[in-house]
């Protein structure tokens, strides 16, 4: 196991983990009017996510050495990686529950806050089990293994967000109201203070995240158990997932084989997370970067190739509806409104969702 033991002093911990609510707190203000993220915002602000996560590795480089920066980059970049499945549910959430679009950014901004936090609670756990317990590391690898074979063999898995069993938990814990209120997640209804529709997708926003992130965390556990690296690897990498969803939301069609890509890293971490506990031992990091990066770009590119003529949408690809006025008018049962487009129920391939 590649557990590059440094010392973390706790300023650096506290440094970094403020900075990263700092980015947050950047992005929350530029959004805070709600408009409409178009492509090239949406790239731009992709642009400098991605820019902060390379330079934080320049900044290991320099602090540490390149062999700690490169583990912090294989961890970055399969987290990167991963993160574009999340876009392919996230999509579908927001078409599910017609979520209008200026408001769709408030939520997810809510989501990465908490997919933050549970990251960081599976990392201490994830870690502390794998240097206690050596045979976590095959349980924690099958996962893997398991999770890159469904995701490559299970197609067209129906998307049922309102059956997630968290959102039927919140729908009867809390009073809810069937409409939106802007992009307020409570309100107050005759007197009395319920959560919106907004909220509801809130929740199964965050209760699809929780499931990605025990196989998110367990990938970048199978490259180091370094908490230090493995969380910034994650924190880095989920902060330009909203941006990477406005960018990518009206173009997943154009990625109908990435699903195999995305499955070959999570076989390839439950493979190497699994050997690091037999005679063979952990693989090189190189050997793991460079998988990784091939992995990537081979199915990016196959994908690209495969729809260069597509005009429109395939069977299979989720996009937002675009919703200028808000619908809170509508007086709908609590059951969420129907998808613009009926094909946009079935979820592409990619991890199982709850």
């Amino acid at each position: 196991m590649n557990d590059l033991s440094f010392p973390v002093p706790l300023w650096v911990w506290a440094a970094v983990t403020l900075g990263i609510g700092v980015m947050l707190a950047v992005d929350l203000l530029a959004h805070r009017d709600n408009h409409v993220i178009g492509f090239r915002e949406a790239a731009i602000w992709s642009a400098v996510w991605i820019a902060a996560g390379l330079g934080f590795g320049l900044v290991l480089w320099a602090w540490q050495s390149g062999e700690v920066a490169s583990t912090y980059y294989a961890g970055y970049l399969i987290e990167k990686a991963l993160s574009i499945d999340n876009v392919f549910v996230f999509a579908l959430i927001f078409s599910f529950f017609a979520v209008p679009d200026a408001y769709q950014h408030k939520v997810l901004f809510w989501g990465v806050v908490g997919a933050l936090a549970a990251r960081l609670v599976f990392i201490f756990v994830g870690a502390e089990l794998l240097q206690v317990f050596f045979w976590t590391a095959y349980l924690f690898g099958a996962f893997l293994i398991w999770t890159g074979w469904k995701m490559a063999f299970s197609k067209d898995e129906e998307v049922h967000p309102d059956r997630n069993p968290v959102v039927r938990l919140v729908k009867k814990a809390i009073p809810t109201d069937s409409r939106f209120h802007g992009d307020r997640f409570f309100v107050r209804v005759d007197g009395r203070r319920v959560a919106t529709l907004l909220f509801v997708v809130l929740v199964a926003i965050e209760a699809t995240d929780l499931i990605f992130a025990v196989d998110s965390v367990a990938a970048v556990l199978a490259i180091t158990t370094n908490t230090f690296l493995v969380w910034t690897a994650n924190a880095f990498a989920v902060l330009g997932l909203r941006s990477l969803y406005f960018c990518l939301a009206g173009l997943l069609r154009r990625f109908p084989y990435l699903h195999y890509g995305l499955a070959a890293l999570l076989v390839f971490a439950g493979a190497k997370l699994i050997l690091s506990e037999t005679p063979v031992g952990k693989l090189p990091i190189p050997l793991t970067l460079g998988f990784i990066a091939v992995t990537i770009t081979v199915f990016l590119v196959w994908s690209l190739l495969a729809t260069r003529d597509e005009d429109t949408p395939t069977e299979n690809a989720p996009e937002t509806p675009h919703h200028p006025a808000d619908p809170a008018d509508d007086a709908d049962p609590l059951a969420p409104a129907a998808p613009a487009d009926p094909r946009a129920e079935h979820r592409p391939e990619g991890r199982p969702t709850p």
